[in-house]
């Protein structure tokens, strides 16, 4: 009784879409063809939602609604008549209501890959079945065959409906040409990265979620990482959007270019000769060029305890894995890759990704097929 009470709640949380059943019981149309990209997190089409839009823009109409969305009406109009609904996160606002026939709503995922558990994968989660989460996807998208099974455990979805078409987001990786113009683009706006070995310092959150995300920068001093790297090198540093508390450390800039506040990693990688991470999603894209990735676990151990991944640690470090400061500048130094391992890495994890998983998205899903 109280799980359905519970689950009559989270619904009447949402009274400010009451619009919404207005429109969807008055038989408002649908509009063919029409797309809304939605999300609470983005405050702009970038990620998945930058390819797909730029791959479709002269034949559907486009519809956004990004960040706070202070016109509710509005956004209960456009969830009730668009025929794709495309989101690429937690989405709460969409969860409770009742999707039109027509209507399609699509999971585009923002991160590659089966790395740390989403959803009802997640530990605490799977039982958890009057949940309104991750509920109501028509379809959703992963980078490999292999990984459907895990994002069908984490949405609750039926295997058939996880298509392994790629993510459109990787398909820069494929383009010489595009990653050439992002190299030139940062270089000019950035003259202190030329020339020099380009250090992305870009961990994952740890926490629940976006209100309590937090980096424990107890264990890493930029300080002592500049004096001990010199002037050959220059970091980037990209915290997770979720990360709520700053650093106490005042940063040279002649040394460290924060970039937290950009939402996409992607462009940053392009410029990237050393990836320090721990358990970011950011390494299915780093393995796509040639960049030495060192995964900086210090709370290894704590972090499978709270959280653990699709899979064991051990199979997606191809690269240096340290736990202290001292390690991490040796690994910077001296550390390699593991190339038959990063093969087999990008062959599991990433085998749909080729530079074409825009055009098959928008052919396999937005092209009227009955799937």
């Amino acid at each position: 009784m109280i799980s359905y009470l519970k689950r009559i709640y989270q619904i009447l949380r949402q009274l400010d879409l009451i619009i919404y059943y207005i429109y969807y019981a008055t038989h408002h149309k649908v509009m063919n063809r029409q797309v809304l990209f939605l999300s609470q997190s983005r405050s702009r089409l970038d990620g998945n939602f930058e390819f797909i839009a730029s791959a479709i823009r002269d034949d559907y109409l486009i519809e956004t609604a990004l960040g706070e969305v202070h016109d509710r009406k509005l956004l209960a109009y456009k969830m009730a008549v668009s025929h794709y609904i495309i989101v690429d996160d937690f989405c709460p606002i969409i969860y409770p209501i009742p999707l039109r026939h027509k209507t399609q709503l699509i999971q585009v995922w923002h991160a590659l890959g089966a790395f740390k558990t989403v959803g009802y994968a997640r530990k605490g989660n799977s039982d958890d079945r009057y949940s309104l989460t991750h509920r109501n996807y028509s379809h959703a998208i992963v980078s490999s065959p292999a990984i459907v099974k895990d994002y069908a455990l984490a949405f609750h979805m039926k295997p058939k409906k996880i298509l392994p078409i790629g993510i459109p987001r990787s398909d820069v990786f494929f383009h010489d040409d595009q990653k050439a113009a992002i190299r030139a683009a940062l270089y000019e706006e950035f003259p202190l990265l030329k020339g020099k070995k380009v250090i992305l310092f870009a961990p994952t959150f740890r926490g629940n979620n976006v209100y309590n995300g937090y980096y424990d920068y107890d264990h890493i001093h930029f300080k002592h990482l500049q004096e001990a790297l010199g002037d050959d090198y220059v970091c980037i540093i990209k915290m997770h959007p979720f990360v709520q508390n700053h650093m106490k450390e005042i940063l040279d800039p002649h040394f460290f270019i924060d970039l937290s506040s950009r939402r996409e990693i992607n462009d940053l990688l392009m410029v990237t000769d050393i990836l320090i991470t721990d358990y970011s999603s950011v390494i299915f894209e780093a393995a796509l060029l040639p960049i030495k990735t060192i995964f900086f676990a210090y709370d290894l151990e704590e972090y499978i305890a709270s959280r653990d991944f699709f899979y064991p640690y051990s199979s997606y470090t191809y690269g240096p894995v340290v736990k202290n400061e001292e390690d991490l500048i040796t690994a910077i130094r001296e550390g390699t890759i593991d190339e038959k391992k990063k093969a087999a890495f990008i062959d599991y994890f990433m085998s749909s990704c080729d530079g074409h998983a825009t055009t098959r998205f928008v052919h396999t899903l937005l092209g009227g097929q009955d799937l």
